[in-house]
């Protein structure tokens, strides 16, 4: 199995928690698939564990790409990753299969020059917040970084932080309310692609406000949204 590519023009393609359609999601496996490939950037999650490890990893629990369940706040990080994953559309694990820590995928989008798309997953506190911003600072990607969450604290404590990061609202759909936020903060939007239509992307791009979609599969949908001039297409498949 092998990308499926499109003519994407100008829009700029992100691999979903690295190239989750190919390689177990969000392990060093798919950001490194990822980053021997053309996209522009590579998403992952992030959660904190137990001991103050930021780890990356989708779900609260290991239950989904693993044999065991642990819970990724009450379970210190050596703990977390002794556990082998399971192989994409497997129940075989692999050793090689683990869970990364947050500076191993920036080291990864570093080596390919590929812009990291940073998702918080659940609600941060300001001082976590903070401490990523520290790390990424430290391995000095900050400038090809990009913040994205559904909780809206979290994004707004980011621009605290940083008045100049590049931020990305998780929404499933847009009304008044989003848009006024995304004005008022100088956020892009990252939108669930089937709410989305050409007008709403021109209504957006009158406001200078960046489109990223997620999460596009199908090449036909795709190619549409390339006709709608998206800025960003997040997918686990297309290239």
């Amino acid at each position: 199995m092998e990308t499926i590519k499109i003519d994407k023009e100008k829009v700029r393609m992100i691999a979903h928690r690295g190239l989750s359609g190919l390689e177990r999601e969000n392990t060093m496996a798919a950001f490194i698939a990822a980053g021997n490939r053309s996209y522009y950037g590579i998403e992952c999650d992030i959660h904190k564990t137990k001991d103050g490890q930021f780890v990356v990893i989708h779900d609260d629990n290991t239950e989904r790409i693993s044999p065991v369940n642990k819970l990724i706040s009450e379970t210190n990080y050596s703990e977390l990753n002794d556990i082998n994953l399971y192989e994409v559309g497997s129940n075989t694990t692999a050793s090689h299969l683990r869970i990364p820590l947050l500076s191993q995928y920036i080291d990864v989008c570093k080596k390919y020059n590929k812009v990291c798309f940073l998702e918080f997953k659940n609600l941060f506190s300001y001082d976590d917040i903070m401490k990523v911003l520290e790390i990424i600072e430290n391995k000095q990607y900050t400038e090809k970084t990009v913040f994205i969450s559904f909780v809206l604290d979290n994004l707004i404590n980011v621009r605290k932080l940083n008045k100049n990061s590049k931020i990305q609202y998780l929404v499933g759909k847009l009304d008044h309310n989003t848009l006024m936020i995304l004005r008022k903060y100088r956020f892009g939007i990252d939108i669930l692609y089937s709410e989305l239509t050409k007008e709403i992307v021109d209504e957006l791009h009158k406001y200078h406000i960046e489109v990223n979609v997620w999460t596009v599969d199908n090449p036909i949908q795709a190619l549409m949204l390339v006709s709608w001039n998206v800025d960003y297409i997040t997918t686990n498949i297309l290239e």
